[in-house]
Formats: C-alpha cells, structure tokens, sequence
C-alpha cells in the first residue's frame, strides 16, 4: 500500500477519534488510548501553530477525559458544538429528544447486548454485542424520528446515532477553515466511518486530501488500514519536525 504523504507546516489537520487515533471497543468507555499519543498530538498542535482539532461523534468531555491534560479545538457530536481557542459554542440549537429517548430506552431494556449512549444533542444505540438486532434498532428509531423535521438518523460501525439534520463533519471542517489559525492553509482529515464521508469531500473541495481508515468503499484520496499506523504516520511527522529544530 502507498505510504500517506508527508505532513507540512502549510496543513491544517483534523482527525476522528474512534477506529482512527484510537481502536474501536466493545463498549465506548472501554476504549484505550495508546502510550505517546498525547504527546504526539501535542506536538503536532505547536508545530502546525494549532491547526489540529478533533472532528468527533464524541461528546467533548469523552475526547478530554481520553485526552487529558490536552484541550484541542474540537468539532464534538459531529459539529453540533465547536471549541475553539478554549471558547465553546453550539452550532446548532438542540433539538427535542424526548420521544426518541424513549423508545430507544425502551428497545434496550427489552433486549441484551444493547447500549444506549446519551449526548447534548443526539443519542447513539449500539448493538456490537448484539448483531442480529441492527434491523430491529434501525427501524424503531427510524419510526421514533419520523415526525422531527429536524432530526435525522446516521449508520455507523454496529452502531446508530440519531442527531441534529444537516449537522456533519463536513460542515464543521469547512466552518473552522474560514478561522484563523486553519484559514490559508491546506486541510487534512482522516476518518474511518461512514459519517466521516462528508469530512473527506469537505477538505478535497477545499484542495486538501482525506485519509480513509481501514477497508471499504471510500471518496478519500488515500488509504491507512489500522490506528496504529496512523499513530505512526503522526509520530513520524512529529519526529521529522523535532529534528529539523
């Protein structure tokens, strides 16, 4: 496989969290972060003048609890809140969840295996450990969300996320390219699930490249197959600009 191509001070970087920095898990608390990558993304951030943020389904406190001491600028819940040089803002009024949270509550309790994840402005049901019930969880919120103009459901790996209509990664990289300290330069993202697709065609629109992580039909420009090589692929840029100091 061709290697990525090498970071520069010209790029502005935007990385999912989830099946990207970090390996997927059975549950989302149980996920790990590995030894070095904290200090790699800190690095990074200093040397790219901080143009890198985390782009992220994730509530915000997940990503500072899994990232802690750091705060990057953060596009949490798929851009339905941005933070930026430490000030937050939500990009979006939330909307009514009630009806949705119900039915959802109800499905998990009723079967094993499911999880119901909360978030300001969204709710996620996965079913990893209980495969055979994607059918079921797709259309119970697919009914639940019927009525909402302003909701829509989103697919993801053994997972479904109902969140704000119209809120997706693409939207916040293009948002945080029009601010300084992205403006001018040349964005990157890397991502590996299906909600990361609009992130990809936002930063190729804008003349950067997306990086599809692992195996399946993508719009990205370029291919990295685990986290670990990613991590790899950050270390490397780190240590390259380390030395030219």
């Amino acid at each position: 496989m061709p290697q990525l191509p090498p970071l520069t001070s010209s790029h502005a970087l935007f990385l999912d969290f989830d099946g990207t920095l970090a390996e997927l898990a059975p549950r989302p608390d149980a996920v790990t972060v590995a030894a070095g990558l904290i200090a790699t993304l800190s690095a990074l951030h200093t040397h790219l003048g901080g143009a890198l943020a985390i782009v992220t389904g994730r509530p915000e406190a997940d990503i500072d609890h899994f990232l802690a001491p750091l705060r990057l600028p953060l596009a949490s819940e798929h851009g339905a809140q941005y933070r930026l040089a430490h000030r937050c803002q939500p990009a979006i009024a939330p909307p009514g969840l009630a009806s949705v949270v119900r039915a959802a509550r109800e499905l998990a309790v009723q079967h094993d295996g499911l999880l119901l994840e909360h978030k300001n402005a969204g709710l996620v049901l996965h079913y990893r450990q209980a495969p055979h019930l994607e059918r079921l969880c797709h259309d119970t919120l697919a009914r639940a969300i019927q009525a909402a103009q302003d909701l829509e459901l989103q697919p993801g790996k053994c997972m479904l996320e109902v969140k704000p209509r119209g809120v997706h990664k693409g939207r916040a990289i293009t948002d945080f390219m029009a601010w300084p300290p992205f403006a001018g330069r040349m964005p990157v993202f890397a991502g590996d699930d299906l909600a990361d697709e609009a992130g990809f065609a936002a930063v190729q629109a804008l003349g950067g490249w997306g990086i599809k992580m692992g195996a399946g039909t993508s719009i990205a420009q370029h291919r990295c197959m685990t986290p670990a090589a990613l991590r790899g692929w950050l270390s490397a840029a780190r240590s390259h600009w380390e030395r030219a100091i």
